[in-house]
Parts: C-alpha cells; sequence; structure tokens
C-alpha cells in the first residue's frame, strides 16, 4: 500500500508549485507536466490541426459512415467506440466537479486543453492505424499502443515476443478498466438508487445480466454502442440546447463569467487562480483521454482507407467530448442561479440543476443519461481489452473470456459498494498507461506527420482536379 500511495502521489500529487498574485499557487503533477507540453508540441507540429482541418474531419466522418465493404469496424464505429469511453461519468460529475473547485472560468481552460489534445488524439490514432495487426480471433485489425511500442522497442529480426515497456502498457491498461469497471456499477446504482428508489442490488443484478448477454457474445459489442452513443449524445445536446433556449436572456452574463473568471483580476487578488487554471486543465486532460492511450485501442480497429482519416476522426472524438458534452454539462450549471449551488456537490448538485431546469423530469433524464454513458463506457472499455489481452497472452478465447468475467464480476461489487483503494487503482491505471504511451509518441511522432502530409497531398491532388 506504501508503494501504492507513493506511484499515486508520483502520477496525481503536485510535484511543481508556480507562485501567482493574491498568494495563489498553480500545481503542476506529473501528468499535467507531459501532456500540457506534449500538446502544445504535437499542436505546432501539425501546424495547428484542430483549426486548419476541422471541415476535414467532418467530411471524413459523413464519409465513413456511409456503408460498404470492410474488413473489421469502419472509421465512424471506431470514432463511437472511442466517444463511448470518453464521454463517461467524468462528463457529468467530473464537470460539476471541476466548476465547485475552480469556478467558471475552469470551463474555458477545459476548452483550451481540449483543442491541444486533438493534436495528441491525432498523433496516437494515426501511429494506432500505422502499426496495427490482422485479429485472427474477432476479425478485422487491432492494435494500440502495445503494438506500436513493440515496434518501437523490438526489432523485426529478434526472437523475443514482447516488449517489457508494451508489456507494462498493456497491463496497465487491464488494471485501469478493472477500476473503471467498478466505478462504472456504483455510479449506475446510486443513480437509480437517488431517482427511483431502486435498491443498489436489484439494478447491479439488472446491470450486469444485460452487460453479460452483449460482452460475452462474439461481435456484438460495437451493433450496441452503435445505437447507444449517438442516442445518448444526441439526447443530451438537444436537452441542453432546451435549457439554453430557455435561458437566452441571461447567457451572455454565463459567458461573461467563464472568460472573467478564467483571465480575472478578482480570483488572482483572492488567491484562487490556480484552482481555476488547474480544475479546468485537469478536468480537459482526463475527460478526452488524449495521450494516455485508449482510444488508440479502437483506432487500431478501423478498416480506413488513409491511417491519417482515422487521426481526424480521433481527433474530432476529443472535440465531441470536451467542448460538446462537457460544455452541455457546464451550461446546466452556470445557468442555474448561483445562490441555489451552496452546500451542494457532485450528483447532488447536478440533480439539482436539472431539477431547476426541468422539474422532477430532470431528475430522471439525468439518471437515465448516466446510466447510458457509464454503461456504454463499460463495453467500451471491453473492447479496448480485446487488443491488450492477446499482446500478454495470445490469441486465446480463453484468455479473453477470464478478463471480461473478471470485469463483469468488478462491475457486480461497484454496483453493492464503492472501495476507495478500486477507484484509486483505476487512476493509476491510467497515470502509468500515460507515462509508457507518452514514451512512444515523441520518437515515432514523424511517422504520424508524414501520414499527414501524405493524405493532405491526396486531397490537394483531389481538388486541384
Amino acid at each position: 500500500m506504501a508503494i501504492f500511495k507513493m506511484i499515486y502521489d508520483l502520477l496525481w500529487g503536485d510535484l511543481i508549485h508556480i507562485p501567482l498574485p493574491g498568494g495563489s499557487t498553480l500545481g503542476l503533477s506529473l501528468l499535467v507536466l507531459i501532456l500540457v507540453p506534449a500538446g502544445i508540441y504535437f499542436t505546432i507540429r501539425t501546424r495547428f490541426l484542430p483549426f486548419r482541418l476541422f471541415p476535414e474531419m467532418i467530411r471524413v466522418t459523413l464519409e465513413n459512415n456511409q456503408k460498404g465493404e470492410r474488413e473489421g469496424i469502419s472509421g465512424v464505429q471506431a470514432l463511437i467506440i472511442s466517444t463511448a469511453c470518453r464521454v463517461g461519468m467524468g462528463n457529468l460529475v467530473g464537470v460539476v466537479a471541476a466548476i465547485s473547485a475552480g469556478g467558471a472560468g475552469a470551463v474555458f481552460w477545459m476548452w483550451v486543453i481540449a483543442l491541444l489534445g486533438s493534436s495528441t488524439a491525432f498523433i496516437e490514432a494515426t501511429l494506432a492505424q500505422l502499426f496495427k495487426q490482422k485479429d485472427p480471433l474477432y476479425g478485422g485489425y487491432r492494435g494500440g499502443p502495445a503494438y506500436y511500442l513493440h515496434h518501437l522497442f523490438i526489432r523485426k529480426d529478434s526472437r523475443r515476443k514482447r516488449s517489457v515497456i508494451a508489456s507494462l502498457f498493456a497491463l496497465s491498461g487491464l488494471i485501469c478498466w478493472f477500476g473503471i469497471s467498478q466505478v462504472t456499477g456504483n455510479s449506475i446504482s446510486s443513480s437509480f438508487e437517488n431517482a427511483f428508489n431502486i435498491p443498489p442490488l436489484y439494478s447491479t443484478i439488472a446491470l450486469v445480466a444485460v452487460a453479460a448477454v452483449i460482452v460475452l457474445r462474439k461481435n456484438t459489442t460495437v451493433k450496441v454502442l452503435d445505437v447507444i452513443v449517438p442516442i445518448m449524445a444526441a439526447c443530451y445536446f438537444f436537452i441542453t440546447v432546451f435549457i439554453i433556449i430557455r435561458n437566452a436572456p441571461i447567457l451572455p452574463s454565463v459567458f461573461e463569467r467563464i472568460f472573467a473568471e478564467a483571465f480575472g483580476l478578482r480570483q488572482a487578488v483572492a488567491g484562487g487562480i490556480g484552482a481555476v487554471i488547474m480544475n479546468g486543465a485537469k478536468r480537459g486532460l482526463f475527460s478526452n483521454e488524449a495521450g494516455s492511450g485508449s482510444a488508440p485501442c479502437a483506432a487500431a480497429a478501423a478498416d480506413i482507407s488513409h491511417p491519417a482519416k482515422e487521426g481526424l476522426l480521433q481527433a474530432l472524438g476529443v472535440f465531441i467530448d470536451t467542448i460538446v458534452i462537457c460544455t452541455c454539462s457546464a451550461m446546466i450549471m452556470l445557468l442555474m442561479p448561483q445562490g441555489m449551488s451552496s452546500g451542494l456537490e457532485g450528483m447532488d448538485l447536478l440533480q439539482s440543476a436539472m431539477r431547476y431546469h426541468l422539474g422532477e423530469f430532470g431528475v430522471i433524464f439525468i439518471a437515465v443519461i448516466l446510466w447510458l454513458f457509464s454503461f456504454s463506457t463499460f463495453l467500451g472499455i471491453l473492447f479496448y481489452a480485446r487488443a491488450n489481452v492477446a499482446y500478454l497472452f495470445g490469441d486465446s478465447w480463453a484468455a479473453q473470456t477470464i478478463y471480461k468475467i473478471l470485469a463483469l464480476i468488478m462491475l457486480f461489487i461497484g454496483g453493492l459498494a464503492a472501495y476507495q483503494f478500486v477507484w484509486d487503482l483505476g487512476d493509476v491505471g491510467v497515470g502509468l498507461m500515460t507515462i509508457f504511451n507518452m514514451i512512444a509518441l515523441i520518437p515515432l511522432a514523424p511517422k504520424a506527420l508524414a501520414s499527414l502530409r501524405d493524405y493532405e497531398r491526396q486531397i490537394k491532388g483531389q481538388r486541384e482536379k
């Protein structure tokens, strides 16, 4: 436990404290020190890809949504899987926590980090495509950081079947997703108990039964996510748009508050500007998952005509997660009178905001949406796990099935009780994944950048014709 706590503090604790006006300090954790500079570096190297190629991201999405003959899943299906994992409880309660701790200004820094993360997401997804392999178990392709780390550290003529760093990434991912399974079960059972007074045991049994039917069948996960993710994202988005329209007269003051608190003298003088920046930055980083190496596990599975196309799709996924979905949660909060939020936090605060906007329907709606967000996350992480289980244990149906059963057990345990150690285990897992993934991204980035240049030459040539 002492070693575990040391690793946790190293990854998530503040290593550096920068003094700010008003007596505040800006605490920087190891992961922030790695991911933010990497995001800036990749944004510059891709020549500000999130801004320059946003129309192309939309075009590629529409193009890849068309049905056609392909091996494995489409680029858009890979985007849906990664979106299912990105859009989870953090988009609801996590954003609420960021605003509670850092004020409205945290939303601005969340946006900034998302724009930087888009470039990182492009690099890792493109590399996943460049180093993907055929999947003899499920059909189609598989890959991700374990596979491009293997390429980085193991020569082609080597007899070694596994790289130590690649194996550590795969193991960290499997540990992280165990933790997330427990968090998912707890989130769902708690929300249904609050909204419908359903005892956790009953909701958890139903949840695990439905999940087992889906994940223990060969290729059902992608088909279910194809239905759930667009519906849940669209419902949440349009409900938020409805709330915004109803509160349109105060919308300018909300944006004024966001920008004023992001840069405002009041926060600096009060000594709170560090909390504003870091709460927005941390929420942006760990909501969109850019750099953690999770999304590339889905990106590698896509059968797509050019690696850079999947990179663009995953860059768009960061935009969907943070700029759209997280902003929806922020608007629900910020359009509520400030006095009504005092003394509340987490799910209670979000449900109070929805009750203010939509009455009891709002409380029921947020419980159902949280169920969908959390359940789709569970399905998505088991899709991610496929490639990592295969890297560690080979092409074994037994290994794949055992991991799924263990994840279902964690889902059940989480539905009945929350264990802080397991939550922290998930945080340590995702932190270690990020460290190992970033080891590969910098040295292999030129290959992804070369793929981007090749793709841009192709689309330029098509336009000139």
